[in-house]
């Protein structure tokens, strides 16, 4: 009855928020739905399931044969390019912000903490799917080694890509919460199917945020900083296709 009444009283303060919207000047009225339905779904996912609810898993033999790269496969980027040439020897995972110990990790030291493997579905917001293993270090456990400081909400994820596929496009980068960041799902993936992580899906090293959509599962991760607010980065909207029109939260 609690939970009920909240989402009434939820749905009742978005009508009337949505009613008043026509008179905030520089914002559209469906810009406005769009937040509050957004919001109201991120806020009853978070009320109803659990924060450690686990995505369904599946067996080896339901691993998909052909899983579609999808966005940047090859990033232009000269220093991009450059690691790859080098087989990533050179590689460095970078973690600051509001953090009271900065890290910076090559891929033989991410494989020296403890790691593990999970066979997830991948749910593309283009409608199509697939499943694979992915094998890595959870997020938390370099979050606790980096020692957030408390005023740090989001974790936000700087890549090397650009979807214009040129040097200069803007970079790729994403959001999440502290909740789906300490996820025990939550992996910074380095392997894919028992073999390293192809460069089509994200090499040397990829998110797995295994429930949210798949534009959230950042790929060719350079940086992870932490922050009290995203407004400052890209767009402000937490993310590249975010500042494009996509929803922030992408909960499944």
């Amino acid at each position: 009855m609690n939970r009920r009444r909240w989402l009434t009283g939820a749905v009742a303060t978005a009508a009337t928020a949505l009613l008043s919207a026509c008179g905030q000047a520089g914002t559209s009225l469906a810009e406005q739905a769009r937040r509050m339905g957004e919001g109201l779904t991120r806020r009853t996912q978070r009320l109803l399931i659990p924060r450690d609810a686990l995505a369904p898993t599946y067996s080896r033999a339901e691993i998909s044969p052909d899983f579609k790269p999808n966005g940047s496969i090859s990033p232009a980027a000269a220093d991009y390019k450059a690691l790859k040439a080098d087989g990533f020897g050179g590689y460095r995972l970078v973690i600051d912000g509001l953090v009271e110990r900065p890290l910076s990790l090559s891929l033989a030291e991410l494989r020296t903490r403890p790691s593990q493997s999970q066979i997830t579905k991948h749910d593309c917001v283009e409608g199509w799917t697939s499943i694979g293993e992915w094998t890595g270090v959870r997020l938390e456990t370099l979050l606790d080694e980096a020692g957030l400081r408390p005023e740090a909400r989001y974790i936000v994820f700087h890549c090397f890509d650009a979807l214009t596929q040129t040097e200069d496009g803007d970079r790729y980068y994403e959001s999440i919460d502290l909740i789906d960041a300490r996820h025990p799902q939550t992996i910074l993936a380095w392997a894919m199917n028992g073999e390293t992580l192809p460069v089509p899906h994200g090499a040397p090293l990829r998110l797995r945020v295994e429930r949210q959509l798949g534009y959230k599962h950042a790929k060719y991760i350079r940086r992870i900083e932490a922050v009290e607010s995203f407004a400052h980065i890209g767009g402000g909207k937490g993310g590249y296709w975010e500042d494009r029109g996509y929803e922030w939260y992408a909960g499944i």
